[in-house]
């Protein structure tokens, strides 16, 4: 009933996407992740403005079970990889809006002097925007990036990345919050 519930909420906030082909997934997509690809849901990512490859890579590894989200489980069990690459075409092509709430100028500061540090540019990019399989960071969910710093530092694991694990082992949560509000915050 969960499934069904989710269906008819996502088409009713996605009525944009469905005058595009897919407008089914794409509306599925939406409920979460926004119509426009921004995040509706404090920890859910935006997907607008995200690498295609770093889409495409995290929507197999969710199919495949390497990487257990559970809420995902049921959205990604049954795509086929064409659709797995007309959704990251989609919302790689979208814009990213960033961050609604007002930003706190000693948090930003001292995240942004923690991200210089940790060389968080040299593959995110020096604007954030990601590259490849490297997830754009700029304007991201602010509640999600802190959350996923944590599980990177906390749990490292299949589906993982072992340098995100090395780069934030130390960090303390503040710092990780200081990070994620910079990032959250950072306008592309």
């Amino acid at each position: 009933m969960r499934g069904a519930a989710v269906w008819v909420l996502a088409a009713l906030c996605s009525g944009a996407a469905l005058a595009q082909p897919g407008s089914e997934r794409l509306a599925v997509c939406g409920g979460c992740h926004g119509s426009n690809g921004q995040s509706v849901i404090a920890g859910t990512p935006s997907l607008a403005g995200q690498p295609k490859v770093f889409i495409e890579n995290q929507l197999v590894i969710m199919r495949e079970g390497l990487r257990d989200v559970p809420a995902m489980k049921p959205f990604v069990a049954d795509l086929k990889d064409a659709d797995i690459s007309a959704l990251a075409t989609h919302y790689a092509a979208l814009p990213a809006r960033g961050a609604a709430a007002p930003t706190q100028a000693d948090k930003a500061k001292a995240g942004a002097a923690l991200a210089q540090r940790l060389l968080c540019n040299t593959c995110h990019l020096p604007d954030y925007a990601g590259q490849q399989q490297v997830p754009r960071l700029a304007a991201q969910d602010e509640t999600y990036l802190a959350q996923s710093m944590k599980q990177f530092r906390d749990h490292p694991g299949p589906g993982r990345d072992t340098i995100m694990a090395a780069t934030l082992r130390g960090l303390t949560d503040d710092e990780l919050a200081q990070l994620a509000h910079f990032l959250a915050h950072f306008k592309p």
